[in-house]
């Protein structure tokens, strides 16, 4: 697993073996981020980070500011040993926390964000969970993107609780992106 692009591109990354969650694929990664386009002074929230690779993707594509949500600590600790010299320049944040709290406190401290990726543990319920803590807790930006990552197998409706709309959705194999807009702006 590396960083594909940026001026981190090339830079291998680390994921504990043994681990039951599943790393975001090289080619799942470079696939979002071609469909987002550039991220030069944008704000990006990385949910359910894992080993960090997105969030560190997108500072290595030069993302403004990215926030990074993992609840595991050994994997927090992972996306630490992650970040390249070149991009310990402050614009990381790593939140080792729940979903739960790291969006109510982000909302309270008014933060928002041009692009949140979501890529919760597949076959949990958490798609429709996260989607639910995000209407209820609204720190995308006016004009912002909201990419979930999921299975297939996991159906998402073109509506969610009124507040987003569904505006693509690709499948790669096993896994999904979809991505939402808000519905009122």
């Amino acid at each position: 697993m590396r960083i594909t692009g940026g001026k981190a591109r090339g830079k291998m990354l680390l994921f504990p073996s043994g681990s039951k969650e599943r790393p975001t694929t090289d080619f799942l990664r470079e696939a979002l981020f071609n469909l987002t386009g550039s991220l030069n002074e944008k704000t990006f929230l990385d949910l359910f980070a894992g080993s960090g690779s997105v969030g560190l993707e997108a500072a290595s594509r030069e993302a403004r500011q990215i926030v990074l949500v993992e609840n595991n600590q050994k994997l927090a600790g992972v996306i630490r040993k992650n970040i390249p010299n070149g991009l310990q320049d402050g614009r990381l944040t790593i939140m080792a926390t729940d979903v739960a709290f790291a969006l109510r406190d982000l909302f309270r401290k008014q933060c928002s964000f041009d692009i949140i990726f979501a890529d919760p543990p597949y076959h949990r319920g958490l798609v429709a969970v996260t989607l639910e803590l995000l209407g209820k807790y609204p720190v995308l930006a006016k004009g912002g993107i909201l990419v979930m990552q999921h299975s297939v197998k996991e159906p998402i409706p073109e509506t969610v609780l009124g507040i987003f709309h569904r505006t693509d959705q690709r499948k790669y194999g096993e896994n999904a992106l979809t991505f939402f807009k808000m519905e009122r702006e």
